[in-house]
């Protein structure tokens, strides 16, 4: 395909539509070339800051008429180059359409603009007693739009369900200009394809989201917190299971690889409260309006554990203690990236099958001699690697690791799981497609995206090989 290039029409005319305040095309612009992808960069010859849904539309279909690609972004957190302009063109940033528009607390819903952060959302909703599960932990800076966009999950998933559970009906601009709502504001829809569903997960490359109708729910009174200590990793995977076999089923269930969190000490990321000295750590979190039960489940769980080799269990005493934990938890990304340049690999399998893929994640990188730490929502089989680059050399880490990823992947889908859980596939995933998908199911999906966006305008050079 062969895009048009930035020319000072084209910018006169997106100055038009949205001042000067809200286009850039100078220095400025480099912030906006890169997401927390490894370490690339892809610089976007101008960057848009809409505030309306008939701005977003006006920019849409000049673009598709004179072939400008678009890449629509916001906080830029994602971990698969989504949101990276590869060709250039316009990014396209929601970043300022960011407004809590209704809460419908009759009907327990939303309305929100996809610049909304996610954190923020959340805890304007509690203000009401109400609740939005998914929780990613970019929550602090991620938004709304951006979680649909990637249908997003989180800890919480494991009890609640992923973004795609809380997504009722959306505002979208296609590729064309027009402007459609996809569903409708109701918790059960019968009526033709489910274009709602459809959109979320499409990583920005069918439409533009412009406003979201999302379901909520009554917010839990109450919530356990616990930290397990096992000596083995491969006994932290396996108990999973069990916890759900003994009808527990926690609101969150997070591993933690040791050495991620040696990390965070190390760099002095944040406080670790409590005394690093096993292979793997599981947090726990049990909610609730009955805490008298929620104890009971806590108690029944320690009785599971005493079969596994684990330490001394630590409950999180006070909300002070419990956020401590959390912190640790969410930071281990960020101190793997203090320490190396790094791949993080989305696998997911069914829980059962979490001891399997620990030991051969761990058996791959002995064959190829890499490093990795392993952390996660495994309460959905859902497993973070991380793969160090540290001393490999730029050989082995950009060509002989694409196989070792590769048998990571194939692993993943002979275990009945896939190559991603919440991340999507973006840039740096696509390439490994095909391990999930046959031919022809790839090719079906490159006709719906043909479909909805003939001239490739929308998000071009994700998801699909070349």
């Amino acid at each position: 395909m062969s895009y048009s290039k930035l020319s000072q029409n084209y910018i006169s005319f997106f100055i038009n539509i949205l001042g000067n305040e809200n286009v850039i095309y100078n220095q400025d612009i480099k912030k906006y070339s890169s997401d927390h992808t490894e370490d690339l960069v892809y610089s976007p010859e101008i960057v848009l800051f809409p505030r309306t849904t008939k701005q977003v539309s006006e920019i849409v279909s000049y673009c598709n008429k004179n072939l400008i690609p678009i890449t629509p972004s916001a906080a830029l957190t994602g971990l698969s180059g989504g949101a990276l302009p590869v060709f250039g063109g316009v990014s396209l940033s929601t970043k300022k359409m960011n407004k809590l528009l209704e809460i419908n607390t009759k009907n327990f819903q939303a309305t929100v603009e996809p610049g909304l952060i996610n954190e923020d959302f959340q805890n304007e909703l509690e203000g009401y007693d109400l609740f939005y599960p998914p929780d990613p932990a970019s929550k602090g800076s991620c938004t709304i739009g951006g979680n649909i966009a990637l249908n997003a999950g989180g800890p919480r998933a494991v009890k609640y369900g992923v973004t795609s559970n809380y997504i009722l009906n959306l505002e979208v601009v296609l590729p064309n200009g027009n402007i459609i709502w996809t569903g409708a504001n109701t918790l059960k829809n019968a009526t033709g394809y489910n274009l709602t569903q459809l959109i979320t997960g499409s990583e920005g490359t069918l439409a533009v989201i412009t406003k979201a109708v999302i379901r909520l729910l009554p917010l839990p009174k109450f919530n356990v917190l616990m930290l397990v200590p096992f000596i083995k990793i491969n006994d932290a995977c396996k108990v999973v299971s069990e916890i759900f076999f003994k009808g527990i089923v926690p609101s969150c269930l997070e591993l933690m690889e040791k050495e991620g969190l040696d990390l965070i000490k190390k760099n002095n990321i944040c406080e670790v409260p409590f005394d690093i000295n096993e292979e793997a750590y599981l947090l726990i979190e049990l909610d609730g309006n009955n805490n008298d039960q929620l104890i009971k489940n806590a108690e029944n769980l320690n009785e599971i554990f005493d079969n596994y080799n684990c330490g001394k269990v630590l409950f999180a005493e006070s909300s002070g203690e419990k956020n401590k934990l959390w912190k640790v938890r969410r930071n281990i990304a960020i101190a793997v990236k203090s320490f190396s340049v790094y791949k993080e690999e989305d696998t997911v399998v069914p829980r059962d099958k979490l001891p399997q893929l620990m030991s051969g994640v761990k058996s791959i990188g002995k064959k190829y001699n890499f490093k990795s730490i392993c952390y996660g929502h495994v309460g959905d089989g859902n497993l973070h690697v991380n793969i160090l680059k540290e001393n490999l050399s730029e050989f082995d880490w950009n060509v002989v690791l694409k196989k070792s990823i590769r048998e990571i992947f194939e692993l993943c889908v002979q275990l009945g799981g896939t190559i991603s859980g919440e991340h999507g596939i973006g840039l740096v995933q696509k390439e490994f497609i095909d391990i999930p998908f046959p031919k022809e199911m790839i090719n079906l999906q490159k006709k719906i995206k043909k479909i909805f966006d003939p001239n490739n305008i929308m998000n071009p050079g994700k998801i699909f090989p070349d």
